[in-house]
């Protein structure tokens, strides 16, 4: 037996004892020791570690949504594995533009917040797979509407039981309290970004931080 691991294991669990007096089960423990290892790794830590300055709210809040976004993808690439032609970003704009008759290429690249080359790709993808037809503008020769198709309709009343297990599978283990309170507040931080991503998006990060401390 490595008595050095069991001495740690001892250690640990005295410490959760003092921290957590009217706690004394396993899965609060295990619970415990998972929180003590994600501090042990914050950039808070980290920066302590290096004598950096720094805003570790702030920090924090950026490696956590970072963080969500990476399992985000691993999931939603689980979830429509019925649905390949939906892969990636793919099925975003196929639910987004389902809400309008036709958007242009343009239009609906802006509402999903994309680089205009990424989604470009993804629309010359959707096309290609049927779900997304094409047509000219007849306000602009130069540009093209884009409309969801009959198939991409079928795809999207097919897909909808998928999303709505991602969904749920992404919600975690919140309460439906602490749902809504996340809902008010990711709300809130997109439509700060969706104006900077619209309105200021050819601004450096210096002059977007002073539009920040003016509001």
């Amino acid at each position: 037996m490595d008595f050095n691991f069991l001495r740690e294991v001892v250690d640990a669990m005295q410490s959760f004892e003092k921290s957590n007096p009217n706690k004394c089960n396993l899965n609060d423990f295990r619970v415990w020791l998972n929180e003590q290892h994600y501090i042990s790794e914050s950039p808070k830590a980290l920066y302590e570690k290096y004598d950096i300055e720094g805003i570790s709210l702030e920090n924090e809040i950026c490696k956590l949504l970072l963080m969500i976004g990476r399992y985000a993808k691993i999931t939603l690439r689980k979830g429509m594995e019925d649905f390949p032609e939906l892969s990636n970003e793919d099925f975003t704009y196929l639910y987004r533009l389902m809400d309008y008759e036709f958007l242009t290429k343009i239009q609906l690249i802006e509402k999903n917040g994309h680089e205009k080359q990424t989604g470009l790709e993804i629309i010359k993808r959707l096309v290609r797979n049927g779900l997304f037809e094409e047509t000219i503008d007849p306000t602009d020769k130069r540009s093209k509407r884009i409309a969801v198709s009959k198939k991409g309709k079928k795809v999207f009343l097919a897909s909808t039981a998928n999303v709505n297990n991602v969904s749920k599978l992404l919600s975690g283990n919140l309460s439906n309290r602490e749902k809504e309170t996340l809902h008010k507040l990711l709300y809130k931080l997109v439509q700060f970004h969706e104006t900077m991503y619209l309105q200021h998006h050819n601004t450096t990060i210096d002059e977007m931080l002073e539009i920040l401390d003016d509001e």
